[in-house]
């Protein structure tokens, strides 16, 4: 779609509050898909799948947090 936002690496590091190793983790793990690249030949992701990575990630450890109170 044309409206949508498109982000690389480190801006979606930016704005989830991570590192950009925690980012390329997410890749590994299959919770984030790279969508394309851009004209310098950077990975970007939908605004969209960043936000869901993350709190998939982050619902994901608050459980293990409270589990082991």
């Amino acid at each position: 779609m044309e409206d949508e936002v498109w982000m690389t690496v480190k801006e979606a590091a930016l704005f989830t509050g991570v590192s950009v190793q925690t980012v390329y983790s997410w890749i590994r793990r299959g919770h984030l898909t790279v969508t394309g690249l851009d004209h310098r030949g950077q990975q970007v992701f939908r605004h969209l799948d960043v936000a869901r990575a993350e709190l998939a990630t982050r619902s994901r450890a608050q459980r293990v947090l409270v589990a082991s109170v």
